[in-house]
């Protein structure tokens, strides 16, 4: 999850031994593992090798999906951003922009004149279906752009697309 549900994540042997809290010797067996199947490249930047999904590995949208169905976002989209207003756009934030899995979702809803009532409701059904909890944040255009330059963050809806999931 850490580098395929934010395909703009990378990290480096140390810093996924500190996160995860695993020995480096089993986590850079898989980094190879991943590596040699080509899901995974690679760049020394000074002593560090850092690692990034490969965006152009013909399966790597296939394990975006599937984790998305996975975490649950696509029922957040059919369920939640259809119908709240004048949505801009929808993020993810929080652990899940960073790649880490957690039993909660933060969600950001951008836009004005945004259905707070309709958009609880939809959260509580949400919540329900995919077995975790949806924290959401709703601001304006002009408060997401200041959040969004200082934290992580995963867009997953915007009124350009009438799709869904932008990738």
């Amino acid at each position: 999850m850490k580098f395929f549900l934010n395909g703009d994540n990378k990290s480096y042997l140390r810093g996924l031994e500190t996160e995860f809290g695993e020995s480096s010797n089993a986590i850079r067996i898989e980094l190879n593992r991943f590596e040699d199947a080509g899901l995974l490249i690679s760049a020394v930047d000074g002593n560090k090798k850092i690692y990034q999904a490969n965006k152009k590995h013909s399966v790597y949208k296939d394990i975006y999906n599937l984790l998305i169905k996975f975490v649950g976002i696509d029922e957040i989209i059919e369920k939640v951003l259809r119908r709240v207003g004048e949505l801009h756009s929808a993020y993810v934030i929080g652990d899940f922009a960073r790649g880490i899995d957690n039993k909660i979702i933060d969600l950001m809803l951008v836009g004005n004149n945004l259905d707070k009532m309709y958009v609880y409701g939809q959260v509580e059904k949400v919540e329900r279906l995919i077995g975790r909890k949806v924290r959401t944040l709703i601001v304006s255009n002009e408060e997401a752009d200041s959040f969004i330059e200082n934290n992580p963050h995963l867009l997953i809806w915007n009124c350009d697309t009438d799709t869904g999931i932008k990738a």
